[in-house]
């Protein structure tokens, strides 16, 4: 059977990346995507190729980076507008296949296996003709790994940056990558990688040529599977871009600027993540009938609580029963210094439905205001409060479309 031809495209430091493009005033400076000092969160997210090669790092504090770069100038995150240029992305991926699967806001898997004979070009072909286009159609780079399974693919794509075509094929994939840490393949995270250093097992290689039985021991199935795929004996499958399952959950959620407390200042937090969550399900057509609260003090307690109810789509709704599941729950005794809340068991809502003929008026509010925020930004229209004194509106400290 004849291999099938993967790419895997990521985006080059994409939140810098996205800021930069869309934004003249911070061409060929050294820029950083960044949490707010004062709501806790001062660390840096993301950082552009420039900032890169003073030593910024991901995840270091902003006063850190800038004892390396102090002409460095960051900014506050747009999710919103990462999410709008993800979905431009994919669309400029479908010139070329419909077989794609996202693995996150700026990396898709392609299998390209079906265009090759009517775009008359090879896998490499495509992939350089892709990374061209980005860089005219959006202004940043893409990494590109072209292999015969999703696994080298990927690898292939973190291998060379920026701007960088890489091919790891069955022929040569074992002398490329056998003698690459354990960790760069996806599969293996820190902590894993750490209890395969401690029983040195330190390669890909070394890896592969473990008994399946202690593999399994350590990594039950996932592990077994890994090893086949680093093999090159499993098969990938991409699945119909179209046909792609709606995600498990959607959810978001922040750190509060301050500790808080009373009833109304926890609805005013929840009223503003709510909308963040409507705003997902309504941009993928999705009703959920399940709601999961977590609350975390100020001495870093959790508590989590789910119920289900009946499917609900708008922000007023989701708030409403939020609020009913916490009253349920919290007594209004601790501080709270974060708050999330998810949906799940979503399904995808029949455009065919019949409206309410008693909230008529509701559900054209609703439309009205989901159409501004889809157009100029989720952050142009929101609920009347004073939420902005605990959140601020852009620069939100976690969202996360499915976790």
């Amino acid at each position: 059977m004849k291999d099938k031809i993967i790419l895997h495209s990521d985006v080059n430091n994409f939140f810098a990346s996205v800021e930069c493009s869309t934004n003249g005033n911070l061409k060929d400076k050294p820029v950083a995507v960044t949490g707010n000092p004062q709501k806790r969160t001062g660390i840096i997210l993301a950082k552009n190729e420039l900032a890169k090669s003073f030593g910024v790092k991901t995840g270091e504090a902003i006063w850190q980076a800038k004892q390396k770069c102090p002409q460095l100038v960051t900014v506050g995150p747009h999710y919103e507008l990462y999410e709008k240029i993800s979905k431009r992305l994919h669309e400029l991926y479908l010139e070329y296949t419909d077989f794609i699967e996202p693995l996150a806001l700026d990396e898709c898997w392609l299998d390209v296996t079906p265009s090759l004979k009517y775009l008359n070009k090879s896998g490499k072909e495509i992939a350089d003709e892709i990374r061209e286009k980005v860089k005219e159609k959006f202004g940043f780079t893409v990494s590109i790994g072209v292999s015969f399974s999703k696994i080298f693919a990927k690898l292939g794509s973190d291998l060379k940056k920026p701007d960088a075509t890489t091919e790891i094929l069955r022929e040569n994939f074992k002398a490329m990558t056998y003698n690459l840490p354990l960790n760069s393949i996806i599969g293996i995270g820190s902590k894993l990688n750490t209890k395969f250093e401690k029983m040195n097992i330190n390669t890909i290689g070394e890896f592969v040529e473990l008994k399946e039985s202690f593999i399994d021991s350590i990594m039950g199935k996932t592990g077994r599977e890994l090893q086949q795929k680093l093999k090159g004996e499993f098969d990938d499958k991409i699945p119909c871009y179209y046909d792609i399952e709606p995600p498990k959950s959607i959810g978001n959620g922040t750190t509060t600027i301050i500790d808080i407390k009373n009833r109304d200042e926890i609805e005013k937090v929840v009223t503003f993540l709510c909308e963040k969550v409507a705003l997902r399900m309504a941009n993928g057509n999705f009703q959920g009938s399940c709601i999961t609260v977590t609350l975390k003090t100020n001495e870093f307690e959790k508590f989590r609580h789910s119920q289900t109810i009946y499917p609900i789509k708008s922000s007023e709704e989701i708030s409403k029963q939020a609020m009913i599941l916490i009253d349920s729950f919290w007594d209004y005794k601790l501080y709270v210094r974060a708050i999330r809340i998810r949906m799940s068991s979503l399904e995808k809502i029949n455009k065919t439905e019949q409206l309410s003929f008693f909230n008529k008026e509701t559900n054209n509010l609703n439309k009205t205001i989901q159409l501004v925020k889809n157009k100029y930004g989720a952050d142009k229209i929101f609920v009347a409060s004073d939420t902005v004194s605990f959140i601020n509106r852009k620069n939100k400290d976690e969202e996360h479309p499915q976790n």
